[in-house]
């Protein structure tokens, strides 16, 4: 009856449309788009945590090897056959055989097109994980005098010839018997390459550079630096006081080590570049002061034909009598040229290196390669002539020292 009466009171042609309700959700759309971004962004990081993937993503060449028989300990070994060559994030691989048995990978730089073999030995050993991979052969490094280790190839004695004499630089002995003369041993290259190419660039042949095992590229550099004709050293990481706390980095050699664990490191270090004269130490004071862990270092460095540099720093280093006892070529730092670098105690040092070539007969000085060091060290090389003292690789030194 109401109904008929609402009906008939509205106005002709004229009827209330029902008001549709309308449906309101809890949240607005943009709520919405953060909610499905949030549970994208809590899928993928559960995936990149919980999935196996040893090598997290790092670009892989595989690269197919012999067949045949493998040896047991090939740690880099596939089920399938293969193995994995690490290649750096940016660059593109590309796997190629050349003679059958010898096997490298092309790596080409994303951003600038440069090639870069990297060799894989017979039987396809490749770089353990966390190694580094087996260094490219030199210009100029005899391939007698290397010998293949599981990092890569390391320095041997071969037909009677030694790394020290191989690599020697170039020197006039009979000259450095009869006046004073003075070895500068730049250490610290290697990390760094600007500091490093400027020591290389701007100091004379004469003057030895000692690398580091680090860097992005420490063959590269050395490798520039013997085609400037300097001699070359390896500065191998060794355990000082203060360790961990002060880190000479990875695999540094442990006073607490077996005397194996301590080879297989140096071994490591040995890979990185080629052609150097003989091993120094980079830090150590500990490690060069504990006669146990030492001497199976320098009975390598002797059996391998090569010579053992001390820089100086430890006052109780044994370094000097086990290479007397070994009769190996040795050199101890006399001088830290720039222990305090500034200008003026850069000469000051300098000065008492001249004091004590002409004392002595021969003396070492050290130094790093900041901007300062190699500028007062280059002013002060010219002005050697005339003070009636020669500037004469380590190698010279050392024979030097023996004779004297």
């Amino acid at each position: 009856m109401t109904e008929t009466a609402d009906e008939l009171s509205a106005p002709l042609g004229q009827t209330e449309k029902r008001r549709r309700r309308r449906i309101r959700l809890p949240f607005t759309a943009l709520q919405a788009l953060a909610m499905l971004l949030g549970l994208f962004l809590v899928v993928f990081a559960g995936f990149a945590m919980f999935n196996d993937n040893p090598l997290g993503g790092e670009p892989v060449a595989r690269v197919a090897i012999n067949e045949g028989a493998r040896p047991a300990d090939d740690k880099a070994a596939k089920p399938d056959g293969k193995s994995d060559a690490k290649v750096d994030h940016g660059a593109a691989p590309a796997a190629k055989q050349e003679g059958g048995e010898r096997k490298t990978v092309t790596i080409i730089d994303g951003s600038s097109g440069t090639r870069q073999e990297v060799a894989i030995g017979a039987g396809g050993e490749t770089a353990e994980p966390g190694s580094a991979a087996p260094a490219i052969q030199m210009p100029g490094v005899d391939p007698r005098l290397l010998e293949k280790s599981r990092y890569g190839m390391i320095p041997v004695m071969a037909d009677g010839l030694k790394p020290f004499t191989a690599y020697a630089a170039e020197a006039d002995r009979a000259k450095a018997a009869r006046m004073p003369a003075v070895a500068i041993v730049i250490g610290g290259l290697g990390v760094g390459a600007a500091k490093t190419v400027d020591a290389i660039m701007k100091l004379p042949p004469a003057v030895t550079l000692a690398f580091t095992p680090y860097g992005s590229d420490p063959t590269k550099l050395a490798e520039r630096a013997r085609a400037q004709r300097h001699e070359i050293l390896l500065q191998v990481p060794m355990e000082p006081y203060d360790y961990p706390d002060n880190d000479p980095g990875p695999q540094t050699l442990l006073a607490t080590l077996a005397p194996d664990q301590n080879i297989d490191r140096l071994f490591w270090h040995m890979s990185r570049l080629q052609g150097y004269v003989g091993i120094g130490n980079f830090m150590g004071a500990r490690f060069v002061a504990t006669e146990a862990a030492m001497q199976p270092i320098v009975n390598e460095a002797a059996k391998r034909g090569l010579a053992l540099f001390d820089d100086g720093a430890a006052p109780r280093s044994v370094a000097a009598s086990l290479a007397t006892g070994r009769a190996m070529p040795f050199a101890k730092g006399d001088v830290a040229i720039d222990a305090v670098p500034t200008p003026v105690e850069i000469d000051n040092a300098l000065a008492k290196l001249e004091s004590l070539a002409k004392e002595r007969g021969v003396a070492v000085g050290t130094a790093s390669a900041l901007p300062v060091s190699i500028d007062r060290i280059g002013t002060w090389i010219k002005g050697l002539d005339r003070k009636g003292i020669l500037l004469v690789p380590l190698t010279t030194a050392m024979l030097k020292s023996k004779s004297n």
